[in-house]
């Protein structure tokens, strides 16, 4: 199954306690089918000082999201939207939103 989000991405959640809620994609897990995204999804990991100088302490980071809880944001559209792939006269490929029939750029 081809994955048609890619890092730099911005999505939208669909399902789980974030639904609704946008952010950039910081990295893309193709083995476990899941996505990091910006504030979204945040665990709170409670860590012990290893070394001399090292903080402990509770952090909050984000947690990976299955990708069928995402959905590509269409800045246009104003909503998420599927992603289509349109090959062009020369052969070469792009992906463009099913809501509007627009190009989507590489970082959105």
């Amino acid at each position: 199954m081809s994955v048609r989000i890619r890092k730099g991405d911005v999505v939208q959640v669909i399902a789980g306690d974030d639904r609704g809620k946008t952010g950039r994609v910081l990295s893309v897990d193709l083995v476990k089918m899941r996505v990091v995204v910006e504030n979204v999804n945040f665990v709170k990991r409670h860590t012990k000082a290893r070394r001399q100088g090292m903080k402990s302490g509770i952090i909050e980071k984000e947690a990976p999201v299955h990708l069928s809880n995402v959905m590509l944001f269409d800045s246009k559209a104003g909503r998420g939207t599927r992603v289509g792939v349109r090959t062009l006269a020369d052969g070469s490929r792009e992906r463009i939103s099913r809501a509007s029939g627009e190009t989507l750029a590489k970082g959105e």
